[in-house]
């Protein structure tokens, strides 16, 4: 049987971009070894999404899965009312589309909230290494067990409580680690969709904890002051 051209660039293409790639510690190939790389059948691409573009539709069919290199992005549920609510936030090393393993279409309306950079999986390569390697099965549930955690704080951070507290935590989830550094601040309508309250609340809310110091906005930027912040969460 002759060498299939397109798979040896595919494969190429692959170990250029994941085996070098510093993302790739944090990422679903994080335990690829070299003879792996043969299983892919098509080529990985890293894409760039700018603010507000849609990265794919709920119930489109599921070609790709993504890893989140850079940026920030939501997973939304249209609700019969005309309304919306953000179910999940994902952020650098975070997969979109891991609903593929078990379903033919995604599940969520992806969409883009600060610029991004992604890699680009096709399905095909992830379901060729699920068949014939177990590297996927530690970092597959590994970022189950992630989902899991993220739905739990769904619930009892961001969904439950003084809408006060539910605020703090959210500022504090976003600060991450570095909580003395300026982070991306959504927008107050979907800071609303996030936390199940009015936009006018969550922008009562904002300028309340900016009065208090607890919040320095620049922009779409903010900073915290968590020793301050503290007494919300």
């Amino acid at each position: 049987m002759k060498p299939n051209k397109y798979n040896n660039q595919a494969n190429k293409e692959a170990v250029n971009h994941c085996q070098q790639c510093l993302m790739r510690p944090i990422s679903l190939f994080s335990d690829l070894q070299e003879s792996d790389f043969d299983l892919l059948r098509q080529p990985i691409n890293i894409i760039e999404l700018e603010a507000e573009e849609i990265l794919y539709k709920e119930k489109q069919v599921i070609r790709y899965l993504y890893t989140v290199r850079s940026g920030l992005l939501k997973q939304v549920r249209y609700l019969d009312d005309g309304s919306y609510r953000i179910v999940r936030l994902l952020r650098q090393g975070d997969i979109a589309g891991i609903e593929a393993l078990n379903n033919t279409f995604y599940k969520q309306h992806t969409l883009v909230l600060q610029k991004a950079s992604l890699c680009q999986i096709p399905i095909k390569n992830i379901k060729a290494l699920d068949q014939k390697s177990t590297c996927l099965y530690k970092p597959l549930m590994a970022r189950w067990q992630k989902i899991q955690q993220d739905a739990d704080l769904w619930i009892t951070e961001f969904s439950v409580g003084h809408s006060k507290k539910r605020m703090a935590n959210l500022l504090i989830y976003l600060a991450g680690e570095n909580d003395t550094d300026f982070f991306f601040l959504p927008s107050r309508e979907d800071i609303g969709a996030l936390l199940a309250i009015r936009t006018e609340t969550a922008s009562r809310i904002i300028a309340e904890f900016k009065r208090q110091g607890c919040l320095q906005t620049k922009g779409n930027y903010a900073k915290i002051n968590f020793s301050k912040l503290k007494q919300f969460y």
